[in-house]
């Protein structure tokens, strides 16, 4: 007979895991929209972004805007996701949240604190998204 190992965790360790998810999806949520609006400032060529004339990642303003545009909106769909609790929602949190990292790395002489800013707030929103442990979605089943 082959059983299958259960897991069985404390109450308090899954409202911790729970809540880390939660502050996942808050903060993918904010900082999604955060990048949609930074995003249509750039297309908008908004006053707000620092020009650059010899940075190595150089593209145009509206390029920038576009890229901050989609990553935004994946970002707000994948936290919608979060919050109803599926599992493809954390692998493309973690996913999207490193892109938009990395985007805002490379746009950092457009508006360097922005930048910054939301590498940080990125980067928590990855730790929350691996510290929970992966069963905390099936929780509502069982």
């Amino acid at each position: 007979m082959a059983t299958t190992p259960t897991h069985h965790r404390s109450a308090g360790t899954m409202a911790a895991a729970t809540g880390l998810t939660l502050f996942a999806a808050v903060m993918l949520f904010i900082s999604g929209v955060l990048a949609i609006f930074r995003g249509i400032m750039a297309v908008a060529r908004d006053n707000v972004f620092v020009t650059t004339p010899n940075y190595v990642f150089k593209f145009d303003l509206s390029g920038w805007g576009i890229i901050h545009l989609v990553l935004g909106a994946l970002a707000v769909v994948v936290s919608i996701g979060l919050f109803t609790g599926t599992a493809w929602a954390r692998v493309l949190g973690v996913a999207i949240a490193a892109l938009l990292i990395i985007s805002n790395f490379l746009s950092i002489p457009y508006s360097p604190v922005w930048s910054l800013t939301l590498i940080a707030l990125f980067g928590f929103t990855i730790w929350a998204l691996c510290v929970a442990p992966r069963d905390t979605a099936d929780t509502s089943t069982r």
